[in-house]
């Protein structure tokens, strides 16, 4: 460190950031540190606006062609989910969920697409529905007969909450067995919501967007918006 006179506003600039060198001339001190400072605030202000990338939106009713509904009649069973889209610019998830002939599940989901997941990336859904629990589930490209990863969230009865879960959170099922697989946020080509909680009754999902964020912490939340 150089041998010359260090201001207090010098001290302050030095505990901040000990490894960096206090120059002897004042002027090129004082330049030094409001460089660093600059780059050190530009740091800080490119941490904390982490990129959000927008994957699905109903605004416009044509966005619900990229959607379908597939149930349990594939294996059988007897519920009935249908999506349409709502006033209010929202893909609309409703029906009955059944029990008979070894049913139990109603889904909604996107057709094949490029979502460019990463492997920090937090999926986040504006949803209100009935109190109920549903699944967000992700597809891979090579579609797979029964086969998805899946997290599960609970709604609150009527409001809208945003819904966000980890892509490390989720896991793979095979024709409804748990497996110890992860998934790889590059083979992701699809996206849905399933309700299989086992209740027989109607139920109702609004779906306002889907988008994708990077850089939190891997933690489940939700929250009321």
């Amino acid at each position: 460190m150089g041998s010359g006179v260090i201001s207090p506003k010098n001290v302050c600039y030095f505990y901040a950031f000990p490894s960096l060198k206090v120059y002897e001339n004042p002027m090129t001190n004082k330049l030094f540190f409001i460089a660093v400072a600059i780059t050190a605030c530009f740091a800080i202000t490119t941490r904390a606006a982490e990129p959000e990338r927008l994957l699905f939106s109903f605004g416009d009713a044509a966005n619900l062609k990229q959607w379908q509904t597939v149930n349990d009649g594939v294996m059988g069973g007897r519920s009935v989910g249908r999506m349409r889209h709502g006033s209010d610019g929202t893909l609309n998830f409703y029906g009955t969920l059944s029990l008979a002939n070894n049913g139990g599940f109603a889904s909604v989901r996107s057709r094949g697409s490029t979502l460019n997941l990463n492997s920090n990336d937090v999926l986040v859904a504006r949803v209100r529905g009935d109190g109920r629990e549903y699944s967000l589930n992700l597809y891979p490209k090579r579609r797979r007969t029964a086969f998805s990863y899946r997290a599960k969230f609970k709604t609150k009865k009527d409001e809208w909450t945003e819904v966000r879960i980890p892509l490390s959170n989720f896991v793979a099922s095979y024709f409804g067995r748990t497996l110890n697989q992860r998934p790889d946020p590059r083979s992701i080509g699809g996206i849905g919501f399933l309700l299989g909680d086992k209740q027989p009754g109607p139920f109702r999902l609004e779906i306002d967007w889907v988008k994708a964020e990077t850089g939190f912490t891997p933690m489940e939340t939700l929250t009321s918006k």
